[in-house]
């Protein structure tokens, strides 16, 4: 297939693609981002002639014949689709079929040629590390939505990533904030070998294209299910609306629920020397930081704040009470819940240095150097620099997402006069020295790493916002 069908595919889909290109960007130019012009003669021949090439592409690639089931709503009546499980960019293909607006960001618009046809269904865009980029995004999708159908409809694929499609993870709330109507759409590619999945773990972006080429024929089915009406309380809570049409789709699909979210991904996926070995309890914690509102806009500075606080109770252990002032949040009971993953003792203190560990750890778990700089600085003596053992158990333990850590490999291996302490410096010296040394020097050989939910849903995507 690769000698025959392949070069004949590939070329007919770059042609179709370079063909449909001046069609886009002819319509595309003085378009107003925010102004829905109307509809002339020669942007419908436009869209027409779009449609039959983007058809024609997809015919090309194998998708020789595509099953629709149920019926999709007018623009009037539902403004946005949701759409999952979002697993390969082939999803474009219904996005193609009926030139709805998406959600996308915002480097999608200067990829050669597929940018231009992007930026021919009216994306919105969104700068996905600017948290001002985001707010603007929920806008621009409320203005949109409540337009009366003089916009487009838009799809978005509230999981916001790919997945394996082993299972539908947390949706965000951008489709649900406008509290109106929406109709879910699930997607189904009933391929005995799957070449259409995109994930972190798995083939790259190109070999999934020539693989999906070499195969005669890729179904794909797209069910459109019945308008999801939001009650009085969905309304007023987007969660609650989001929650309640994943477990719509869910069953559609008959697929579990994963309560993973695209922020819990750099935690499943850590690298590096000191990569989480057991992401189990670190996405519990992560789960409710972002409750209390403490994953969105964490800095380094803050953090740098909560270390030198921290360090200035000296391993003084504190209670509920005094952790609500340390964060200045009021007590509640997901303040609650993460005070008692802490309190180890079951006496109601906990130290507080752990926390900042653990929150350094889901903030940037793939700088996990770092976050071993900011705990020797809360744990380490005035005088001399040096971390005692037992201390930095506790520090790898939070660390590593493990528990009752033994260091002994470690410190028979550095064999100096003093065995029982030792500085940032000598830790940062020797893991430069053993790349492998969660593996040689704790214990973990026979032990794989472990991950709670990711196994029946591994890999979330390279992103793209969806």
């Amino acid at each position: 297939m690769s000698v025959t069908v392949f070069p004949v595919r590939l070329l007919l889909v770059s042609s179709l693609m370079f063909l449909a290109w001046p069609f886009a960007f002819i319509a595309s130019v003085g378009r107003s981002d925010y102004i829905m012009e109307p509809q002339s003669w020669w942007r419908r021949f436009v869209d027409v002639c779009l449609r039959a090439l983007m058809r024609a592409l997809w015919f090309c690639v194998g998708f020789h014949w595509i099953k629709v089931k149920g019926e999709r709503a007018k623009p009037s009546e539902v403004p946005i689709l949701t759409m999952a499980p979002h697993s390969s960019y082939f999803d474009a293909i219904p996005v193609t079929m009926n030139m709805c607006s998406i959600v996308t960001k915002l480097e999608s618009r200067s990829i050669p040629v597929w940018g231009t046809l992007i930026s021919y269904i009216r994306p919105v865009f969104v700068f996905r590390s600017d948290q001002a980029s985001r707010r603007k995004t929920v806008e621009e999708i409320k203005r949109r939505a409540n337009s009366g159908g003089e916009w487009p409809q838009i799809m978005i694929f509230p999981e916001g990533t790919c997945t394996n499609r082993s299972g539908l993870i947390l949706y965000k709330a951008g489709a649900f904030i406008p509290g109106l109507p929406v109709q879910p759409v699930v997607l189904r590619y009933p391929n005995k070998l799957d070449t259409i999945t995109w994930t972190w773990q798995g083939p790259g972006a190109f070999k999934l294209l020539w693989l999906t080429l070499c195969q005669l024929h890729n179904p794909l089915e797209i069910e459109y299910l019945p308008i999801y009406t939001p009650s009085k309380e969905e309304r007023e809570n987007p969660a609650l609306f989001a929650s309640n049409v994943r477990k719509v789709m869910a069953k559609a699909l008959e697929l579990p629920l994963i309560d993973l979210s695209f922020d819990d991904r750099e935690i499943s996926l850590s690298h590096g020397p000191l990569s989480i070995h057991d992401d189990s309890s670190l996405l519990q914690f992560h789960q409710l930081v972002c409750g209390l509102g403490l994953r969105a806009g964490r800095t380094d500075s803050l953090l740098q704040d909560q270390v030198q606080r921290a360090r200035d109770l000296q391993g003084e252990r504190v209670n509920l009470q005094e952790v609500s002032t340390f964060l200045n949040l009021p007590i509640t009971h997901t303040l609650t819940e993460v005070h008692s993953l802490f309190d180890q003792r079951g006496d109601g203190l906990i130290d507080i240095r752990l926390f900042v560990i653990a929150l350094s750890t889901v903030h940037r778990p793939s700088q996990a150097m770092e976050t071993l700089k900011l705990a020797f600085k809360m744990f380490e003596s005035e005088v001399n620099g040096y971390v005692l053992e037992e201390d930095l158990a506790a520090i790898l333990e939070i660390m590593l997402g493990v528990r009752e850590l033994d260091l002994s490999g470690l410190f028979s291996a550095l064999s100096g006069p003093e065995t029982a302490k030792i500085t940032y410096a000598e830790l940062n010296h020797f893991i430069e020295q053993h790349p492998h040394f969660v593996q040689d020097y704790l214990g973990f050989e026979n032990h794989p790493r472990r991950s709670s939910q990711t196994e029946s849903c591994n890999g979330l995507d390279r992103g793209k916002e969806d």
